[in-house]
This record gives structure tokens, sequence and C-alpha cells, in this order.
């Protein structure tokens, strides 16, 4: 799926609530900007909300002038949430669309497959949100807007011993995800320094439907709290299951759970359990109120959720740095991202390390009565 995003404010507000355009602007030159995001699958709710960020950015950004003298460019294509289809997706945008620069993926393991290729091309790319810190690894064209799995695994850790007094723990792991893999060694290392105990480590298969026998596992290794490092999708079936087993001790993971399909999915069984974020829309700063009183308006009523904050970073992010090199030549480019420094995002002010990782705060969530609730804000 290819989606072609212009500033054409009237009529691309009039074209889907989804924020996918297919429209094509008539004469001038544009800056080509690619992005890969699992519109549909079993993870889109990320890339819906990733790419809805993007697309307000890009329309800001054209409303207010463009980059460079032209408008921007947004050729959009649809990774379904699949294995494999990163890569396809982003050779076609370099290839064929001829982009400048690369925005996404959420999932670390969809960004470690189009890295390697944007690499090759001296494309950069900048994930929003993938926090394994594999994914910049892979060469200095790569780059993400988010913090990464160690801070956040030891924030996790921190908070398990801190705010929910619980020192012995159980563990279920997505073995399939390289996110929840990640995340879980972190929170390990971390959790077993600061002298809790694991008392189980188990692990299951992202995708699956049925958790009753590692759970009763768990329920029976007597834990104060059970962390899952693992999508929302699985997440929320794991609650259901583990409130219908009398599991009745704190859920607690990262960003992995963050989407309103955790509660359609979990519904009550969600609530009183925590997660780790990127930004809250209601923890109250300007930025902030400002960013969900604009999303909102061009995109029906929608609260923004995380995901949705770092696709807009990291296109405001993005037009920075071309504005600052003064080109969209790969190798200048590159150098102009690597050097931002104190970026006044809507997810909070950051600069990129020396790995090309932001360094920036998170914040914890609590769900009660159905609601994300924000709780408190962890500075690195």
């Amino acid at each position: 799926m290819k989606i072609r995003t212009f500033a054409l404010p009237a009529l691309v507000a009039s074209i889907a609530a989804l924020g996918l355009t297919n429209c094509k602007q008539g004469g001038g030159d544009t800056i080509k900007v690619g992005e890969f995001a699992s519109l549909t699958g079993k993870e889109a709710t990320f890339g819906t909300s990733s790419h809805e960020g993007t697309l307000l950015a890009i329309e800001e950004i054209n409303a207010a002038g463009g980059v460079l003298g032209k408008q921007l460019e947004l050729l959009t294509e649809d990774n379904q949430s699949k294995a494999g289809e990163s890569t396809n997706a982003v050779n076609k945008l370099i290839s064929k669309d001829g982009v400048v620069a690369i925005l996404g993926e959420v999932a670390s393991s969809r960004s470690f497959e189009a890295a390697p290729v944007c690499r090759d091309n001296s494309i950069p790319m900048i994930s929003p949100a993938s926090t394994n810190p594999s994914v910049t690894e892979v060469g200095d064209f790569i780059f993400r807007a988010c913090f990464t799995d160690p801070f956040q695994g030891a924030a996790l850790a921190n908070f398990a011993t801190g705010e929910l007094k619980a020192t012995q723990v159980a563990m279920l792991t997505d073995v399939k995800s390289d996110y929840s893999k990640g995340l879980a060694k972190f929170f390990k290392e971390k959790f077993l320094a600061n002298g809790g105990t694991l008392v189980t480590e188990l692990d299951y298969n992202g995708g699956d439907k049925e958790f009753k026998a590692q759970l009763t596992t768990i329920k029976n290794s007597n834990p104060q709290a059970v962390f899952v490092p693992g999508y929302y999708t699985d997440v929320a079936l794991i609650a259901r299951q583990a409130k219908d087993l009398g599991l009745n001790v704190p859920l607690f993971g990262g960003d992995g759970w963050e989407s309103n399909v955790l509660l359609d999915i979990g519904k009550e069984a969600m609530n009183g359990h925590y997660f780790s974020t990127h930004c809250a829309a209601d923890q109250g700063t300007p930025k902030m109120t400002a960013f969900v009183e604009s999303y909102k308006k061009r995109f029906n009523g929608k609260t923004p959720d995380a995901m949705a904050v770092l696709g807009y970073d990291s296109a405001m992010l993005l037009a920075d740095a071309m504005k600052r090199a003064g080109t969209t030549e790969g190798p200048k480019l590159r150098d102009a991202i690597a050097a931002t420094k104190d970026f006044e995002g809507v997810s909070g002010k950051f600069s990129l390390n020396e790995n090309r990782d932001a360094v920036k705060a998170l914040v914890f969530i609590k769900i009660e009565d159905g609601q994300f609730r924000y709780t408190a804000t962890v500075n690195p």
C-alpha cells in the first residue's frame, strides 16, 4: 500500500479520518520523505498512530512554508505487521520513489529489517519508537526519537521494587519479539541488582491466544507482581486469563502496552496494572496540551497516544535537521541529525547521543476505571 500526502489542507482534511491520503500534488518540486508503518495487522494501532502524528507534522510544516523552499511529500508503505515486509517497503521507497529519508518503524524487529537497507543506500532513517538498543547499532545513518530499553528496563525495575514494593516477581516474555527479549534482559539485570528475586521466568510466542498454562505456574510461584514486556494484543489476553485464574497481583510492562485496543480487549481485567511509556496526553505540559488540541481537531476528536507523539516528533526532527543541513544530501543530512541538541519535542526536550539515541524522560501510567492515568515522570 502506498500513501501520498501533500500540502493541500482542504483536500487532505476531507480524505479519511485515518489520515491516509492518496493524491498527487500538481506542479512544483517536492522533497520526498518515506515512511513505513504497520497500518494493518496485529500491531496496526502502533502504525496508525505514528502515521497520524507524522502526517500532522508534515501538514503543519508545509502550511508554514515547507523546508528549503519546497513542500514535503510523504510516501507511506504498509508493512502489514508482517516479518519481511519492511525490507520490501523501504527498498521500494528508496530505489523507486527516490525518498531522501525514512521515518519508521515503531516495532524494533521491523526497524532491524529496514535499517541495513537505509545504511547501505546512505539514506537517514529515524525510528519514532523502536527501543531495542541494537537498532541504531546497525549503522551511523540510523537514529531514533525515543529512549532505549536499558533506560526503560532499569526504570521498570526501580518501579517494581520502589512503587510496587515487589521483590518477588514473575516474568513472562515474548520470545518472538526483539523488543520483549531486550526489555526483559535489561529489567532483569537491574531488578536483581536491586535485590529482587525472579520467582519464575516463562515465555510465549507473540500471537498466542492461550496463556493459562504459564499463568498457572506463575500463580503457584506466589509473585508479588508479574512483569510482561509484550505488545498490547497479547498483554490484554494475558490480563484477562490471569484474572480468570485468580492471579490478583499487579501486572506491569513497557511502552508496547500502549494502545486503546489494550482496554478494548482486556476491559476491566486491565484495571490496577501499570506500564511505562514515552509521554502521556494528560501530563499537562504546554507543548503536549497544544498537540492534543491540534491532533483532536485533525482526527475527529481522537486522543493521541505516545506513538502519535513520537511520529510527530520524528518528522519535526527530520525537518529541523534539513534546515540546519541546508540540503537533503544523505551524508550531510545524516550529520545534521546526529548533531541534534536540546530539541523541543512534544514528548519533551531531548538530544541525540553518540549512539544516535534520544536521551529523554519516560512516564508511568496506571490503568484505572478503564482509563490511562499519568502517574510520574522519570528523568534520565
